[in-house]
């Protein structure tokens, strides 16, 4: 049998930590579950002025590109230049070597001499003729005959030279100059080829690049959004007044010069359903050639424009949803409507939410529909900075 001093220490024992866990039940310090609604960041949203820059593959082509092709038969004697050179208009390339041409112009000269002799020998028949016809001792005649002949022989001597100046041209054809200014692409041939007219590949390419045409295509839905935009005025001109573009190349850099769109397709093509447009760029440096891949960036400027940053969105079956602050501090999932382009990590809000707006920055994994939440107020111009115009 237990004494009554050892169970009335007992009891007193059971009694503290009774009361030690009861206060410690609700208490978050004493390791409790927490009470009371939980701290969220969350942001007003405002209106803002943004620009929309969005991207599109793009295929660079020179100014000119000009196919160097032989215009007479024969073999590559010379290569003057070399692959990638700089080059202006009327410098030789090639040299193409084709006797049959000297030869050509040696018969034409020697064919001059011989239709020159016999003119002069027309015209003192003809001379000769024309007094004894004045005194009536021949007839008339034998002077129309004199005459008739001196004519012949001059359109001889005039069609003699009209043969040389054809040889020489021919003979100019053997030494192949650059039409323009430009580069020289790819030499697919080498001294001592056979070339005519008829080879397969042209000698080589020029390509003038002091301007770069960029080619790249947007889709019909694109097309019919720049339709629908402002006045009355032809697609065209809509696409020609869009403001001066930005070429981004293939290491991800900005080219320094901005370009400008000039022309579009006419028809859509219906296998890919877009339609081609071209931008044209300076090249004073040169760093641009003909072939090259980048990509266009267009600019759209945008007024009164409700951002979300992209962060602060979650997707449920295909849709976008935020988590909506009510004046309560209550949480309701709002579906929203999101353009295609995006403003760097920020999204272009169409429907769904309007100036004044509260939204849960991040972190709200765990909250649901209905449930209450303390506030915690970020500004809005931090959050959204990176969205503004500058």
């Amino acid at each position: 049998m237990k004494s009554p001093s050892l169970l009335l220490s007992l009891t007193g024992l059971t009694a503290l930590f009774l009361a030690s866990c009861s206060s410690g039940k609700n208490d978050p310090k004493a390791g409790g579950p927490p009470t009371g609604p939980q701290a969220y960041p969350v942001v007003q949203l405002s209106e803002l002025n943004t620009t929309l820059e969005s991207d599109y593959p793009a295929t660079l082509e020179g100014q000119q590109n000009v196919d160097i092709r032989p215009m007479v038969d024969g073999f590559i004697g010379k290569i003057y230049v070399d692959e990638g050179a700089t080059v202006s208009a009327g410098q030789p390339l090639f040299a193409i070597t084709a006797p049959q041409y000297e030869q050509a112009v040696r018969t034409a000269e020697a064919a001059i001499k011989s239709a020159q002799a016999e003119v002069s020998a027309a015209e003192l028949q003809y001379n000769k003729t024309k007094p004894l016809v004045e005194k009536d001792i021949i007839s008339k005649f034998d002077l129309q005959s004199a005459e008739l002949n001196l004519i012949a022989r001059k359109a001889s001597l005039a069609q003699a030279k009209a043969t040389l100046v054809n040889a020489k041209v021919n003979l100019g054809y053997t030494i192949v100059r650059s039409p323009v200014n430009g580069v020289i692409g790819q030499i697919p041939y080498k001294v001592g080829a056979i070339v005519s007219s008829n080879s397969p590949s042209p000698l080589t390419t020029v390509s003038n690049i002091s301007k770069v045409y960029a080619y790249f295509s947007l889709n019909e839905k694109q097309l019919l959004e720049i339709a629908r935009t402002g006045d009355n005025k032809s697609l065209g001109d809509k696409v020609r007044s869009i403001p001066p573009v930005t070429l981004v190349l293939a290491d991800g850099t900005v080219y320094n010069q901005k370009g400008k769109i000039e022309s579009i397709a006419g028809q859509i093509n219906v296998q890919t359903g877009s339609s081609s447009l071209r931008a044209t760029f300076t090249n004073p440096e040169g760093l641009l050639r003909t072939g090259s891949s980048a990509s266009i960036r267009i600019p759209k400027s945008l007024t009164n424009a409700i951002l979300v940053p992209q962060k602060s969105t979650t997707d449920i079956q295909g849709k976008k949803f935020v988590y909506l602050v009510t004046d309560t501090g209550g949480i309701k999932i709002n579906n929203i409507e999101i353009m295609e382009a995006t403003k760097g990590n920020y999204y272009v809000v169409t429907s769904g939410l309007k100036a004044g707006d509260k939204i849960v920055l991040e972190g709200f994994a765990s909250l649901k529909e209905g449930d209450k939440i303390k506030p915690n107020s970020k500004n809005a111009d931090s959050v959204f900075a990176a969205a503004k115009n500058k």
